[in-house]
Order: C-alpha cells, then structure tokens, then sequence
C-alpha cells in the first residue's frame, strides 16, 4: 500500500481562491473558487488517498490539522500570497503529526526551491513544474534521490534532482472529474459569469504564447502545447453528464484551449451529441468558422484575454495580438451569439494614465457583457518579475495582497504611480457598468431569474465592500505622502 496521502489545497484568507486551480491567487472582489484540477490527478492514482479543497468548503486550519492527523503524507499546493500562511498551517500539521512526510508543490516553489525549503524547514521536499508522477512515487516508497523534479535539503545542503520531462501521454491520467465525483462537493464552486453550479476540467496543458506576466506556463505547465485525445475528452464529458445532471455548465479551462483550428473542430464535432452547455478560454486569433464550430457544440461563454486597449502595451507583453484583430473578434463572437468575459489589467510594462483611458475606451467599445479588471502582478519566475525589478519598478515593500488577501499594486512607473493604478481598476469597472447599456443588460438578467437576482445582490454588496476597503487604502497612502512632503 502506499502512504495514505492528503492532496491539500490549503485554508488562508477569507474567500482566498489561492491555488491549485486558480491563475491569479488572490481573495477575489466577488467569491469565487476554481477547482483543484492539478491536485486532482495525482489523488486519481494513489489508493486510499483523499484531495481537500479547504476554501470552498470553509475546512478551518484547525479542522485541517486534525484531518491530517490520519494521514502519512501531505502534498499541499502553494502560492506566492498564500506562502506565509502556508508554512504556519505545516508547521501545525508537523506538530500534531510528527511523523507525517510533507511536500510543498505550485509555481511558487517551484520558482524557488530552495528559498522555500529554508524558509520552512518541515518540508520535507517540494516538487517542481508538474509534480504529478513525483509525489505519486514517492508515496509508493521511491527513494528521494530517484525521483526526478524534486527538491530537498540533505545534510544541510539543497540537493536539486534533475527536471522530470514534460508528460505526454495526457490520456494515461485520470479523469479529474472522477475524483471531484469522490472528494468535492460541486455546488460549493462558484464564478460570477459562469452558470451555477458548474465544473471545470483541462483538456489540454501548457501553451505556445509568450506573454511576460502569465504565470503558468512561465512556472508550471510550460509552453509546449500537449493534448488529450477527443476521444477521451468526450468519454470524460458523456460521464460527467451522468453524474451531476444538475449542472448547468461544464469550463474548459485550458490555458489556449481552441489554439489548433482542427482539434478544435473534431472535439467540437464528439462533443455535439452530448448536448452540454460549456465554455472555455479563448484568444482573440480564433477564426469564424472555429468559433461557429464551438457555438453549435454547444459553447456558451468564452474567457478572452483582451488585457489592453493600447497597441504598444500588447507589443510590450508579447500578447501576440492586436486590437483590430480583437474588434473583428468581438463581432464575430456576438453575430454567433456567443458570449463573452473579457479580462483586462492594470498596471503593464509602458502603462500610463493615457493608455489606461485607451483601455477603457477599447472596452466600452468592445462591450462585452461581463469583465474582470486585476492589478498587474509579478509572480516570481515571469519575465514581468525579472522586467519590474531590473528596472526599479517594484513598490517598496512589494506586498501583493492585503491582510485579507486582496491583490495591491506592487509596480509603479515614472509618472504612474502605484495607487493610482488601484484607484484606476474601480474606474474602469464604474465607468464600464454604469453605462445605461450595460446597466440595462444587468437589469434584465436578474429580471428573468430570481436566482442570478439574488446572486447578482450579494455580488454587487460584496465587490462594492472590497471597493470601499481600496479606496480608504488609498486615501490613506496619500495622506501619508502629504505629511512626509509637509515634514520635508
């Protein structure tokens, strides 16, 4: 038998969709959780093991340190914000549990390995990129100095054991969706533009952009694009059909999942039959005709990174893209019908106050029916961290997130600094949805359904509350500012 394992993603701040899942770790404006989908593979091939998703199902540190009680190995996904508390809630299981083996995976550690192991010395190792074969080997007793991709302390000193090569095989793992089936309880996962409930699963990993700020494929799944097979990927969504008929929506939540015209065509044509209602991710150099093949699969919604409305910041995040081939996009995907959330970020290497007004101009053109405004970050291991501090861009203190896990700008620029980029997030939301077209089309949702009335209510009263706590954060800073030029 292998060691009876805990594949943990990890309690910490308040609504903190923190990892294992979530691109962008950070307690969201709006709560919201994306599945565990890289813990769930690894839970998919160990027996007797169990994957604990702590946040969504509001599991406290303490009733995860006495859940791990009953287990001989902890494999816990971490994240740059949540790092801190991360190794608090270890150094608590290791206390209840001496005897427990503990493995920190995740971008963050597998960015800095050794600064993650000296910094918590009850780590046991951490696995790095995709951690997927290594933790299961260890498990079943494989010696550390054979299992390639990991990272230990051995007397003292950092042993680095060489990369594990990418998988190729995505068809040899399991369906994710069998082990949410065991382990996760659906109707706790929710995302304000998606239909609720819902479930989220991969069909492909990595991917072939280079975008300088995105986190995983610069950290985690790699740039290689890899592929399960449509037969397989519609074996997996014939099943879910079965096993939760009550949800309303099924995310594919690739990196690029319609990058390739012809796969994209042929799952679409095995999907078609089932009936589903799905989405997914998508970039803005997807054609008409792949498009069309979405929407009569049934495709609903489409997550599309427009990022910036200025043509030099997309040159200088190497997007790939270009704003007129995001306008015949946008009108291709409205004249099918399709839906769309478009994701755009403050705070970018070139940003400026003008070409922040140029994206919210870009935006209200578009006019997309939902968006999602974040604050430029920095991971570690992205070329935007190595860019931001090379320069001297980075805030003094770099802080990331808040006390309560909320995302702070910790970039500025000359002439730009970084509350200013804070207060531009709230403009940009207040000038996209306070539009009488906009306010009319949120009007009339929540007009036909009593459920979206009542989640568009608590939504509206919880981002209005984040936006409140931003705004005093930032009085406050420029308050301290006026002082110090006082005291000068």
């Amino acid at each position: 038998m292998p060691l009876k394992t805990l594949f943990l993603n990890p309690p910490s701040f308040e609504n903190f969709d923190g990892g294992a899942g979530s691109r962008w770790p950070a307690t969201r404006e709006i709560e919201s959780y994306w599945y565990p989908v890289w813990l769930a593979y690894p839970a998919g091939m160990l027996e007797g093991a169990r994957l604990l998703d702590a946040p969504p199902h509001y599991v406290s540190a303490q009733q995860t340190i006495e859940i791990a009680k009953d287990y001989e190995f902890l494999v816990l996904f971490t994240s740059t914000p949540g790092f801190p508390g991360d190794i608090g809630l270890a150094k608590a299981i290791k206390a209840a549990n001496p005897k427990i083996k503990i493995a920190f995976v995740g971008p963050h550690v597998s960015v800095l390995p050794e600064k993650s192991l000296r910094d918590c010395p009850v780590i046991d190792f951490v696995a790095r990129k995709e951690f997927d074969y290594a933790v299961v080997d260890y498990a079943k007793g494989k010696p550390l100095e054979e299992i390639l991709g990991i990272s230990y302390l051995k007397d003292g000193k950092v042993v680095h054991n060489p990369d594990a090569p990418q998988i190729q095989d995505l068809d040899a793992l399991p369906h994710v969706t069998d082990i949410y089936k065991r382990d996760l309880d659906v109707t706790r996962y929710n995302v304000p533009f998606l239909l609720n409930p819902y479930v989220s699963l991969y069909t492909t990993r990595g991917c072939p952009a280079q975008c300088t700020f995105c986190l995983w494929p610069q950290t985690l799944s790699g740039h290689p694009w890899r592929k399960r097979s449509t037969d397989d990927v519609a074996a997996e969504m014939s099943k879910v059909k079965q096993y939760w008929p009550e949800v309303k929506e099924f995310f594919f939540d690739d990196d690029t999942f319609n990058i390739q015209k012809a796969r994209t065509i042929e799952l679409c044509a095995k999907l078609r039959p089932l009936g589903l209602t799905w989405s997914c991710t998508s970039r803005v150099t997807t054609d008409y005709e792949t498009l069309k093949a979405m929407k009569e699969a049934g495709c609903r919604l489409l997550i599309v990174g427009y990022e910036s409305g200025d043509p030099q910041i997309l040159k200088n995040i190497k997007k790939g893209a270009t704003v007129e081939r995001a306008r015949q996009f946008t009108k291709d995907c409205h004249k099918l019908g399709l839906v769309i959330h478009g994701d755009f970020i403050m705070g970018l290497p070139g940003e400026t106050h003008e070409t922040i007004n140029n994206t919210i101009r870009f935006a209200k053109e578009l006019d997309v029916e939902t968006i999602q405004v974040s604050v430029a970050h920095a991971y570690p291991g992205t070329e935007l961290y190595d860019y931001a501090v090379k320069n001297g861009f980075m805030v003094g203190d770099n802080k990331m997130v808040d006390e309560g896990g909320h995302q702070l700008a910790h970039i500025q620029y000359p002439g730009l600094p970084a509350d200013d980029i804070l207060t531009a997030v709230h403009r940009f939301y207040d000038e996209y949805y306070f539009r009488p077209k906009a306010v009319f089309r949120i009007l009339k949702k929540a007009a036909f359904d009593s459920n979206d009335r009542k989640r568009l209510y608590k939504e509206a009263k919880t981002f209005l509350k984040v936006r409140s706590m931003r705004n005093k954060l930032v009085k406050k800073h420029t308050d301290e500012a006026a002082a110090e030029l006082v005291k000068a």
